[in-house]
């Protein structure tokens, strides 16, 4: 199976996973979580529990994408190693696929995203380390996009309810959207939240459901050079650089004198 093959049949399948995630009304079928008690407690506003939950509840649907392909499927070793999935055909080829998950702030934008780490297993592409595989032996390099909606207004999540009032709960979040594409397709220039060495995301959703960031036109090739000599002011220092080489893509062209 070759990269487009994967990212095709992937996308496929993807398509079809509002299917049971969200009701006929766009809200979140998950209304929290349940005791042998039978009493349900109500799932927190917080991103990261959301997003969290979210994986794991569209996990059957990658496992059977998985099965129907004829893929092997690796989950990630450890919390901080990339991808949180690869897949691996019957030739051995290997795929790798980050979730990642945000939540609208306005009808085009989302409120942030990142996209894996621009150092370590990024630029040492034959390393171990923190990674499943050696980034260099992966055919592509594949994000799994969750888009959603907060619920503004929602339930008392310090409130417990009752089996019998699942119907009444309202869901925390809602309108999902589910994009597949190749990291370096979605990319920016710039650096994701705060000081954290992370390659950072277009915002903008059609951008990111069709693939049109600022590096699309350029090449994976370029993608990959830019973030691979790309350095933050601390990197700079800690080289004896009086400055980076550069800090957004019009300076990368000079720098590379393709302008």
């Amino acid at each position: 199976m070759n990269k487009s093959e994967f990212i095709e049949k992937l996308r496929a399948a993807v398509n079809t996973f509002t299917d049971g995630v969200q009701d006929d009304e766009g809200a979140w079928t998950v209304k929290g979580f349940i005791d042998t008690h039978r009493d349900i407690y109500t799932i927190s506003t917080d991103t990261k529990v959301v997003s969290k939950i979210v994986e794991l509840y569209i996990f059957p649907k990658i496992c059977k994408f998985a099965n129907d392909n004829h893929l092997r499927l690796e989950l990630t070793k450890e919390q901080n190693f990339y991808p949180d999935m690869t897949f691996k055909d019957e030739e051995g080829n290997l795929f790798a696929v980050d979730i990642k998950s945000s939540y609208r702030k306005n009808a085009s934008a989302i409120n942030g995203m990142t996209l894996g780490a621009f150092t370590g297993y990024f630029r040492e592409r034959s390393s171990t380390k923190n990674t499943t595989h050696p980034y260099g032996q992966y055919k592509a390099h594949v994000v799994l996009g969750i888009i959603y909606s907060l619920n503004e207004g929602g339930d008392d999540e310090f409130k417990v309810y009752q089996l019998s009032d699942i119907d009444t709960i309202r869901s925390v979040i809602k309108d999902f959207t589910f994009f597949v594409q190749e990291k370096w397709r979605i990319a920016i220039d710039r650096a994701g939240s705060g000081n954290t060495k992370n390659i950072g995301s277009v915002s903008n959703i059609r951008q990111l459901i069709e693939g049109t960031g600022p590096f699309a036109e350029l090449g994976e090739h370029v993608f990959d050079d830019y973030w691979m000599n790309y350095l933050t002011q601390d990197m700079a220092r800690k080289a004896e650089l009086p400055r980076p080489y550069y800090k957004n893509l019009a300076e990368y062209k000079q720098f590379r004198r393709l302008v």
